[in-house]
């Protein structure tokens, strides 16, 4: 009797056991299919519809290191920064020896103004590891927003490790630059570009010579950068600024245009195109530019807004409180209607509370505003 219970107890067990692992395996299979559409979508620079597919897929798989760090990447590129963090320190959770997402943690710690404590952790890797030019690299970065002679130090530790480390060279030139060590900064660059002609060199000399006031090779240098790279939108951004300064309004606006043309969203460069307008006497088209520069900004600033309200609202789910994530995804919907990422994780949350007419119908929203958006089966 006493092998009989044992028996079924086993059996109930293995049929739970199998269940739980069912129930894992379809999560596993769902996550790994929305994180490939997401990553689709980012390569065709759909970020938006990217990042609401990235949270699905980090909710799905929360101990996915690859699903968590390209969350972490998303939110670092719209200014989500502590979000980041948290997505990196989740990827290194699973995967301690995750390189990518190390390197990742260190540098948006430097941009959300943790400086001291990217130091410490870029430190403990370059201790592991003191020959290996890459660790020196990432805390040169790090040490770059506290102490620019430190910075340059470890740049320089770098290239004696990999003289042909083309990004060290060409950060150490942006440190030296802002050093204003100018000399320094356009012979490192000079190098750089004889190892690899890259558009962000010419780019950087190109700024460099225009704050120096020596528009002639500014513009040369910036002309180059566009030729490499056709579609460097700062490039044309930057060729239109300093043809403005030369008084070429014509040039200027060409310039200006492309730039806007790759990115019809920067701000700046509707700003810019509508000064050059005035300054030619087009008042009409200048009034045009201006109106759509503050168009975009009060868009900016309630886009913003809406993804602070989602981001929370992502926290709430995973603290297991979908009421008060639903509460916050409606503030950000609030905030700004057309924000789709907001209406397709209202859509998600709403279903899972059971309320399928309204999950739907926020579905269908979230893909109205971004067709990419397609509602999960």
């Amino acid at each position: 009797m006493r092998v009989r219970a044992y028996v079924a107890a086993a059996g109930l067990s293995l049929v739970c056991t199998a269940t739980s692992v069912g129930i894992a395996q379809v999560a596993d299979s769902r996550a790994r299919g929305v994180y490939a559409r997401a990553v689709e979508l980012e390569q065709q620079g759909n970020y938006s519809a990217a990042l609401a597919l990235l949270w699905e897929a980090a909710g799905l798989a929360p101990r996915d290191a690859d699903v968590q760090n390209r969350l972490g990447e998303a939110l670092e590129r719209i200014g989500a920064l502590d979000a980041a963090a948290e997505a990196y320190r989740r990827a290194l959770a699973e995967r301690p020896d995750f390189r990518k997402a190390s390197n990742n943690l260190i540098l948006v710690l430097v941009k959300a103004g943790k400086g001291a404590e990217a130091v410490e952790l870029a430190q403990v890797l370059v201790r592991a590891s003191p020959s290996d030019p890459d660790r020196h690299f990432t805390l040169a970065l790090a040490q770059a927003e506290q102490d620019l002679d430190d910075s340059i130090a470890s740049f320089k530790r770098t290239l004696s490790l990999a003289p042909r480390h083309t990004l060290a060279r060409y950060n150490l030139a942006l440190v030296l630059r802002r050093s204003d060590r100018l000399g320094e900064a356009l012979s490192e660059l000079a190098q750089a570009l004889a190892i690899e002609p890259q558009p962000e060199v010419h780019y950087t000399i190109g700024i460099i010579y225009w704050h120096q006031g020596d528009l002639a090779r500014a513009v040369e240098a910036l002309r180059a950068c566009v030729a490499l790279d056709p579609k460097y939108t700062d490039g044309f951004f930057a060729l239109g600024a300093v043809l403005k300064a030369r008084g070429d309004w014509s040039g200027a606006e060409q310039a200006l245009q492309k730039a806007i043309s790759l990115n019809p969203n920067l701000t700046a460069a509707h700003y810019t195109l509508g000064q050059v307008r005035q300054l030619a006497g087009n008042e009409s088209g200048a009034r045009k530019a201006l109106d759509e520069a503050e168009r975009l900004r009060l868009r900016n600033q309630l886009e913003h807004e809406a993804l602070t309200w989602t981001s929370v609202g992502i926290q709430r789910i995973e603290a297991g409180d979908l009421p008060g994530a639903l509460e916050h995804f409606r503030r950000a919907t609030k905030a700004y209607e057309p924000y789709a990422p907001a209406h397709y994780q209202m859509g998600l949350v709403l279903y899972r509370l059971g309320l399928r007419d309204e999950s739907r119908a926020a579905f269908a929203r979230a893909q109205q505003l971004n067709p990419s958006l397609i509602p999960p089966k």
